[in-house]
C-alpha cells in the first residue's frame, strides 16, 4: 500500500544546502516519488544555543515502505552523507524526522508518529502550513494552520529560496 509521508530535513554543518539537495535525491531514489516540496528557511536552532543556523525543508513522498523500515532507510541517508550522533541537538550535517505517516499513529520506543513536538517548534510549522495547511494533526486534532497560529515559539525563520526539484 502506498502512502504519503511528510518529512522534515535540516542542515547546519558543512554546505548545508547541498546536504538538503542530496538528502532530497536519496529520498527519491530509496524511498518513493516525493509530491510536494517547502520552500528552504533559514532557521534559529531549537533547543541549544551556540549553533550554527539551520536550513530547512519539508517535503512530501508517496511510498511503499513501512514506517520502521522508513526510519532505517532514513538513518541510513543520514549516515551517508555524514550524520553522527553525539548528544541531543548536536549539530549535524543532515537531520531527517517523519513528521506524519498518512494519519498514522505510532508511539514506540524507537519511532514516534506524529513526530513529538512538532506543534511547538517554528522551523516545522511554517514550512508545513506552506505545503499542508489544512493537514488535521491526528492525535490534537488541529489543522497545521490552527498549530501555527496557536505557537509560542518565537525562535528566527526567514524563507531562504523555493528549491525546483523534478518531483
Amino acid at each position: 500500500m502506498i502512502t504519503e509521508a511528510v518529512l522534515s530535513l535540516g542542515s547546519n554543518i558543512g554546505d548545508r544546502m547541498s546536504f538538503l539537495i542530496k538528502a532530497t535525491e536519496s529520498i527519491k531514489c530509496q524511498i518513493g516519488i516525493i509530491s510536494n516540496v517547502s520552500s528552504v528557511y533559514e532557521t534559529e536552532p531549537w533547543g541549544v544555543n551556540n549553533q550554527n543556523f539551520y536550513l530547512n525543508q519539508l517535503l512530501t513522498v508517496k511510498t511503499e515502505l513501512s514506517p520502521f523500515k522508513l526510519l532505517s532507510v532514513i538513518q541510513s541517508i543520514e549516515i551517508n552523507l555524514g550524520r553522527e550522533r553525539r548528544y541531543k541537538y548536536a549539530p549535524r550535517t543532515i537531520d531527517i524526522d517523519i513528521l506524519y505517516y498518512g494519519l498514522l499513529v505510532i508511539n514506540s520506543e524507537i519511532l514516534k508518529i506524529p513526530h513529538p513536538c512538532l506543534e511547538k517548534r517554528r522551523f516545522i510549522l511554517v514550512p508545513l502550513t506552506e505545503i499542508l495547511p489544512q493537514m488535521i494533526h491526528p492525535l490534537l486534532k488541529k489543522s497545521n494552520l490552527c498549530l501555527l497560529e496557536e505557537l509560542v515559539d518565537d525562535t528566527k525563520i526567514k524563507k531562504v529560496e523555493t528549491i525546483n526539484i523534478n518531483l
